[in-house]
């Protein structure tokens, strides 16, 4: 199931400036889901992270992982109306930058689920396929 930005906005509940994924090509409700970051330099981050040497700072390749994963268990029907919550980031690993004219490939698996908690594995690639980021986030549901 391939969903755009109206789609993705129909299950989470993050908008411009912070809706970090253009797409999701890939999507298995409740299990997985795979999406794409078109990293561009006019983003507001880039004014100051870091004006001499643009860079995506971390914290946003790990939330657009967690954005990939929320639309993975959001899009869920049970699920469908609410908000999913960071609960940790555990086993974060950052390998490459990521820099204006990048493409992130964002997967995650849920891997875990017990009631509204649960736990994603997720990797960002780039257009290369080497790993830019990968970490396991735990997730709560909320209304």
């Amino acid at each position: 199931m391939k969903m755009g930005i109206k789609e993705i906005q129909e299950i989470i509940p993050h908008r411009h400036p912070f809706l970090l994924i253009d797409c999701i090509e890939e999507l298995e409700p409740g299990v997985r889901a795979v999406g794409y970051k078109s990293v561009t330099y006019n983003e507001p981050q880039f004014n100051g992270h870091f004006p001499q040497e643009p860079v995506m700072p971390g914290v946003l390749m790990v939330e657009a992982l967690a954005q990939v994963g929320a639309v993975a268990i959001l899009s869920v029907e049970a699920n469908r109306g609410k908000t999913a919550y960071f609960g940790a980031i555990d086993k974060c690993k950052f390998k490459q930058k990521v820099v204006p004219g990048d493409r992130l490939r964002l997967e995650c698996e849920i891997i875990r689920q017990k009631g509204p908690v649960g736990v994603g594995r997720a990797v960002a690639t780039n257009q290369d396929g080497k790993v830019a980021v990968s970490a396991e986030l735990t997730f709560m549901i909320g209304s």
